[in-house]
């Protein structure tokens, strides 16, 4: 079964900026999309509310966050694109120093076995 992590960030409230990183988000750059598939991560979906930004990550049995840091800090391209993305970036006051998100803690889960049922 996989494991699912949800995380956060703002952006720097500035529409050009934000236009911007969402262009970006249309099409990564494929050394991302592989680096991404290669640390284990299965599925990811970004959001975004104004400048509040929200990821849901499905992650496989070896996904670890220690490993994918490493990996990355390695491999130029995804330092490129890390770089990059800072300019649009601005730190949750909670982020663990050095980071730009913020691990969410989950408050509640529930599984419906059909969703018929829950609306008769």
């Amino acid at each position: 079964m996989n494991r699912r992590f949800c995380l956060t960030l703002d952006l720097k409230d500035d529409p050009k900026l934000i236009g911007e990183y969402k262009r970006y988000h249309q099409k990564i750059w494929p050394e991302i999309s592989r680096s991404i598939k290669e640390s284990g991560i299965e599925d990811m979906e970004i959001y975004l509310r104004g400048t509040r930004m929200f990821m849901i990550m499905e992650v496989n049995e070896h996904f670890s966050f220690e490993a994918k840091a490493k990996a990355d800090r390695s491999n130029p391209k995804v330092q490129e694109w890390e770089n990059l993305m800072w300019k649009f970036q601005k730190p949750l006051a909670e982020a663990k120093s050095g980071r730009n998100v913020s691990t969410l803690e989950r408050l509640f889960v529930t599984t419906f076995f059909s969703c018929g049922e829950i609306w008769r």
